[in-house]
């Protein structure tokens, strides 16, 4: 079963002075008019189990107004082992701990992972390639520490790299080794990322052929290095990335920015063999980013051997009913979830019978 979250409590958090509630195992409906905090709830759950937020927040922002503070703290219980998880915000600088002793933000998720889907994620196939991007890393960072550690590095040396392209007289020497470190960073990126995002796009796949009635998608990888690198070893695609490199110089000197590699690449979707982005509709659009969330619960219960928490804010009302039907048979499938809503409507008196219901704003 693994861990679930049983309480959460918040301290000057976000806009709340004292907050404590209990969540149910399986299915915690928050309720309320817009602005009354329950986002503000699932931000603090999402920092507690993935150590990073949707808003990426300031740490001063997740301190309430005139107070100098802000905890975040939250009680995880199953399989015969509690853990206490929390955040602590002093000083512009935010603290993680577990059971009282402090880690890393990316030591969360070892506890327990999280998922989460906001409105804004049903406008994914249709955003920039770096949504995409950023949506196969955040949830690689959860599942995996090293992924987080390379993609971190990876980042740096074409942040660096950047930089020295950007001098008014590049050091040529010096820019060969910068290739060297990118190249080296960039395969090990690429072959990890390659390989969560194979796992991750056969569920993508099936979800959405249940939830579009038999409907075939195709999810693939579009790489700046060129096209069959998904059977690249890491040294092969090192060195297929520092040719590319080594090629791509002169425009990279004139547009003074790192132009290939895996911070430029792209996932499309295609709906029956033609390109979700520009051809799906909005319909079509709205369940690829909803199967793929529901892949995501599937590949971290596989990853880690329990299931994630689900956080679903504020989408009921953004999908039709089919749609709904959709979401809430995952959490019949006895995923811990919590939702928030401003209309109890969406949901049906049997799961609201069973569901924990918080109302906000009273």
């Amino acid at each position: 079963m693994g861990l679930l979250v049983t309480e959460l409590s918040l301290a000057d958090f976000r806009s709340f002075e004292r907050l404590e509630v209990t969540l149910s195992p399986e299915v915690t409906v928050f309720v309320g008019p817009n602005a009354a905090g329950k986002t503000n709830t699932v931000e603090a759950l999402q920092l507690l189990t993935s150590g990073q937020s949707f808003r990426r927040p300031a740490p001063a922002q997740l301190v309430r107004e005139g107070a100098a503070s802000a905890r975040a703290a939250a009680r995880l219980e199953g399989d015969g082992r509690v853990l206490d998880a929390r955040l602590d915000v002093v000083s512009g600088r935010r603290q993680f701990f577990r059971n009282g002793k402090r880690c890393q933000a990316a030591d969360m998720p070892e506890a327990l992972m999280s998922v989460l889907f906001t409105p804004d994620d049903l406008a994914l196939v249709k955003s920039g390639a770096s949504a995409r991007r950023g949506e196969l890393d955040d949830f690689g960072r959860q599942a995996n520490r090293g992924y987080a550690n390379v993609l971190l590095a990876y980042q740096r040396s074409v942040e660096q790299r950047n930089r020295l392209l950007k001098e008014e007289v590049p050091d040529e020497g010096l820019l060969a080794a910068w290739d060297a470190s990118v190249a080296l960073g960039g395969a090990t990126l690429l072959h990890a990322r390659l390989r969560l995002f194979s796992r991750l796009a056969r569920r993508v796949s099936e979800v959405y052929a249940r939830v579009a009635g038999g409907e075939r998608l195709e999810c693939s990888y579009s790489c700046t290095l060129g096209e069959g690198v998904e059977d690249l070893t890491r040294d092969e695609l090192r060195d297929v990335f520092l040719d590319a490199l080594e090629r791509g110089r002169a425009e990279d000197l004139a547009r003074r920015q790192t132009c290939v590699g895996p911070h430029r690449d792209d996932v499309v979707f295609e709906i029956e063999g033609r390109d979700a982005r520009h051809f799906g509709s909005q319909g079509q659009q709205r369940t690829v980013a909803l199967a793929l969330k529901m892949a995501e619960v599937d590949l971290a219960g596989e990853i880690l051997g329990s299931r994630p928490l689900l956080l679903l804010d504020d989408v009921m009302s953004e999908l039709d009913a089919a749609r709904r039907d959709a979401v809430m048979g995952y959490v019949r499938e006895g995923i811990q979830t919590v939702v928030t809503t401003t209309n109890l409507g969406y949901f049906s008196p049997e799961l609201l019978e069973r569901a924990e219901v918080v109302r906000f704003g009273e």
